[in-house]
C-alpha cells in the first residue's frame, strides 16, 4: 500500500492535472492541509515536497504553497468509433499480425509500438535484492524440477497482495504461467475448441487476436469506444451466438485504455452466469493505474465461477521477467490435472524473487511510485502529439491507466503506409488495421507512451506528423 502522503500527493495531482486545481492557486497550509486530512504535520509536509519535486506546485516565501504553471493539452476530441454487425468470422491479416508484432519487439528501433515500460521506471536494486534474498533462502528442493502448479511462496504472495487491494483469490487456486499470454492460451484451449467462436471487443489488443487466429479459434466482434464497450450487444451475443467464452479487458484495455464501472463488472459477471459463458480476463494493466487506488477486477463480482482471472507483471514491472497467471474457480477444480500437463514450469529462482518483492513491501513501493510518474509521462505525449499534429484533424484517447495511446488521424490517411514509412526510419507504431476487421480503423494508429519523452522519441513523431500532412496535401492536390 502506498504511504499515506504519497496517496494524498496523487489525489492532488489528478486535481492539478483535471484542471480542478488551477494554476496560481493557493493550497491550504501545511496545518490547514494537516487538520483537513487529520494528518500529522509531517506527512502534510512529505505531501507537499513531494508534489514539489514532481514539478506540480512551489512554495512562494512566506505566501504559502501555489500550483504550479502546467503546460496544458488543447482540447483534443476523442476518438469516434463505428457501430457494426457482430457476426463469426475469422481473424484476417495473420501473417501480417506476425510481422508487427515481431517488430514491434525490435529494440533495434524507436519505441513507439510495443506497449512496455522504460527500463528506467524498473526498481533494478530492488529486484536484485529480492533475488539474492530468495536464492539465499531457498530450500534444497527449490533446486529440483518444481510444481507446474507455481511456487506456494509465491501464489500465497500474490494471494495476500490482491486481498490488500480488495479482492480474494485463494492460493490453491492461482496457477503461475511464463507471462499472461500463455495463461490465455492454455485458458482459450481449455475451454473451446477449434473452430469456435470467441467474444471480444473491438478495437482489441492485436496480440489477442494473433493468439486466437493461431489456435484457429473465430472471433465475435462486439463494438467497443473510448468509454468501454457495448454491454447490451455483448449479452444479445452470449444469449444468441452459441459461443461459450470471452476474452475481456475492463481495466485500462489495450488499445482504448477505458476502465468499466463496478457496475458494468458487475453485470458482466452477471450474465456470465446467467449464459454459462466464461470470461476469460485479462487484467495485465490495473496495477498501471493513475489512480492511487487499484480497480477491482470483473473477478471480484464472479459468484459462481465463470470468470477466469488472468494477467502478469509485464507492464508494471517488466516484461522481461516472463511470471504470470491464471486462476482457476473451484468449480472448474476437475481441470486441475489437465492443466498442470499444459502449463510450463517457470524458472523457480524467478518466482522465488518476485514472492520476496512483494512480501518486502517492494513492489508495492514501486507501483505508488510509477503511478504518478506515468500519469504525468502519459500527458506529456498528449500535449506534445497535440502539438507535433497542430492543423491536423486528430483525435486521441485520455487513458485513466497504463500507458497505450490510440492516435484517430483524418480518414485519408493509410495506418500501414504509415507503418512502412516508420519501419524506414527506424520507428515502431502498430497501425490500426490489425485491432479489428473490415479496415474499421484503418486511420489509426496506436503508440507506446511507456518511455521517457525524449528528444528521439519527438523527433520521430514530428517526422510522423509531417508525413501525415504530406499526405493530406497530395490528397488535396488530386
Amino acid at each position: 500500500m502506498a504511504f499515506q502522503y504519497q496517496a494524498l500527493a496523487q489525489q492532488i495531482a489528478q486535481k492539478i492535472y483535471s484542471g480542478e486545481l488551477a494554476t496560481g492557486q493557493r493550497l491550504s497550509s501545511l496545518r490547514q492541509f494537516a487538520t483537513l486530512q487529520n494528518i500529522s504535520l509531517n506527512t502534510a509536509k512529505s505531501c507537499y515536497e513531494l508534489l514539489e519535486a514532481q514539478g506540480l506546485i512551489y512554495v512562494k516565501e512566506k505566501s504559502g504553497y501555489f500550483v504550479q504553471t502546467q503546460q496544458k493539452t488543447p482540447n483534443i476530441a476523442l476518438p469516434d468509433h463505428p457501430d457494426f454487425k457482430s457476426k463469426s468470422r475469422e481473424v484476417s491479416n495473420l501473417e501480417l499480425q506476425i510481422q508487427i508484432h515481431e517488430a514491434s519487439a525490435n529494440n533495434r528501433l524507436i519505441h513507439l509500438g510495443s506497449i512496455q515500460l522504460s527500463p528506467n521506471f524498473i526498481p533494478i536494486e530492488a529486484l536484485r535484492r529480492s533475488i539474492q534474498r530468495a536464492l539465499k533462502h531457498c530450500k534444497p528442493e527449490d533446486f529440483l524440477y518444481n510444481n507446474r502448479q507455481g511456487h506456494p511462496r509465491l501464489r500465497e504472495a500474490l494471494s495476500a497482495h490482491w486481498a490488500e487491494d480488495g479482492f480474494y483469490i485463494d492460493k490453491d487456486d492461482i496457477y503461475i504461467s511464463n507471462g499472461c499470454m500463455p495463461a490465455l492460451s492454455v485458458m482459450i484451449q481449455s475451454f473451446s475448441n477449434e473452430g469456435d467462436s470467441i467474444i471480444v471487443p473491438t478495437p482489441n489488443y492485436n496480440g489477442q487476436l494473433q493468439l486466437l487466429a493461431l489456435l484457429k479459434r473465430k472471433i465475435i466482434e462486439i463494438p467497443a469506444n473510448t468509454e468501454g464497450f457495448d454491454i447490451e450487444r455483448l449479452e444479445q451475443v452470449m444469449q444468441n451466438s452459441g459461443a461459450k467464452v470471452c476474452l475481456l479487458t475492463a481495466n485500462f484495455q489495450n488499445p482504448l485504455g477505458f476502465c468499466l464501472s463496478n457496475e458494468e463488472k458487475e453485470k458482466i459477471a452477471q450474465l456470465a452466469e446467467k449464459y454459462q459463458c466464461y470470461v476469460i480476463e485479462d487484467d495485465i494493466y490495473a496495477e498501471c493505474s493513475f489512480d492511487a487506488k487499484r480497480p477491482l477486477p470483473i473477478k471480484y463480482w464472479d459468484r459462481a465461477g465463470y470468470v477466469i482471472y488472468c494477467s502478469s507483471i509485464s507492464k508494471s514491472l517488466s516484461p522481461s521477467y516472463r511470471v504470470g497467471w491464471f486462476c482457476l474457480p473451484q468449480r472448474l477444480k476437475h481441470l486441475h490435472a489437465m492443466l498442470i500437463l499444459q502449463n510450463d514450469s517457470v524458472n523457480m529462482p524467478l518466482q522465488l524473487g518476485l514472492a520476496d518483492l512483494i512480501f518486502s513491501r517492494a513492489y508495492r513501493q514501486h507501483l505508488s511510485e510509477l503511478r504518478p510518474k506515468l500519469m504525468a509521462q502519459v500527458e506529456q505525449y498528449r500535449q506534445f502529439i497535440s502539438q507535433a499534429f497542430y492543423g491536423v484533424d486528430i483525435r486521441l484517447n485520455q487513458p485513466h491507466g497504463s500507458y497505450a495511446l490510440w492516435l484517430q488521424l483524418p480518414k485519408q490517411i493509410d495506418s500501414l503506409a504509415m507503418y512502412y514509412y516508420a519501419q524506414q526510419h527506424s520507428i515502431n507504431i502498430v497501425p490500426g488495421l490489425i485491432f479489428g476487421e473490415d479496415k474499421r480503423y484503418n486511420n489509426c494508429i496506436r503508440l507506446n507512451a511507456g518511455h521517457e519523452l525524449s528528444q528521439e522519441i519527438q523527433d520521430a513523431i514530428v517526422l510522423l506528423a509531417d508525413w501525415v500532412r504530406a499526405q493530406l496535401s497530395v490528397e488535396n492536390v488530386a
